[in-house]
């Protein structure tokens, strides 16, 4: 038999969905619609005059070539940052979940990091990897590495994929460890009684209990990429060098706020909120169907 639920008042479900809704209206409708009309148009760096331009602002987009490097940067940067945040955070949430002394205290050590402020991240990965002053800098230094991310692009690049992974890495270990603990003892129990080894059991089990998990990670994760690293990239490399580490999102920043070209970084928006909502469309289109729930 269904269960469904029933409220006494036919207004109470819209009055529970009203904050919810009240914040996605002010915090994103809003924006996004201001965003797609003023991509329309060109503006002054104060916003006191306004010119329509059709589609100019997109092609003028389209056809900068820096705007192609971004994308390339962009791609990389979330491929990264996805696969390694997600293969560290499951590695973890497996020895955690063992039972172990102490575990209790390694699980909340490793959720800490969570609480971390994107910008503040970055500073703390400046104070490590800082050429001159950082701890870890030296070190490398000392093993002949020539490090500087503030000239070397490819090596600024490998940094904030660094500092946005560790910031990730503790949002990834909270679903993971939680359904690992989801899954029945006795699956697993029963595979090690049958002789399969560990890496059979969490291959053939384990992992594939853990995919709704993951597909939802993986989803949150690139949303993540795109738009919550902009502290990161921003504190610690600025978009540079050479707009080594520009990506989308930081462009929409750069080319709006420090350019003064307000019609143009709203036309990246749009593109950017477009791209994004045809990677999630396509992952619930075609990565969904092998997902066991």
């Amino acid at each position: 038999m269904e269960k469904r639920a029933v409220f006494s008042h036919k207004f109470l479900p819209y009055l529970l969905l009203a904050p919810q809704l009240a914040i996605t209206i002010v915090f994103f409708y809003l924006p996004a619609s201001q965003a797609l009309r003023q991509s329309f148009f060109i503006e002054d760096a104060f916003g006191t005059t306004s010119n329509f331009v059709g589609l100019e602002n997109y092609r003028y987009v389209f056809a900068d070539p820096s705007y192609y490097k971004a994308i390339v940067t962009t791609a990389i940067f979330a491929a990264a940052v996805t696969i390694c945040s997600l293969s560290f955070a499951l590695l973890l949430a497996v020895m955690a979940d063992r039972e172990i002394k102490g575990a209790t205290a390694y699980r909340t050590l490793l959720v800490w990091p969570y609480a971390v402020a994107p910008a503040i991240a970055g500073v703390l990965f400046i104070f490590l990897f800082q050429p001159s002053l950082g701890m870890l800098a030296r070190g490398l230094t000392a093993l002949g590495i020539d490090w500087n991310p503030l000239l070397d692009g490819k090596q600024a690049l490998l940094l904030v994929i660094v500092a946005a992974t560790w910031k990730q890495i503790s949002y990834n270990f909270l679903f993971f460890l939680a359904g690992l603990q989801a899954i029945p003892k006795s699956l697993i129990e029963a595979a090690a009684i049958d002789g399969a080894r560990p890496w059979r059991r969490f291959f053939t089990i384990i992992f594939p209990l853990l995919s709704p998990t993951t597909f939802f990670l993986v989803a949150v994760n690139i949303v993540y990429v795109f738009f919550d690293t902009f502290g990161i990239i921003d504190a610690v490399t600025g978009g540079g060098p050479a707009q080594a580490t520009q990506t989308l999102v930081y462009k929409v920043y750069n080319d709006g706020r420090l350019g003064g070209d307000l019609g143009g970084s709203a036309a990246q928006s749009v593109i950017l909120m477009l791209i994004v909502v045809a990677l999630t469309s396509i992952q619930f289109r075609f990565v969904d169907r092998r997902v066991n729930y």
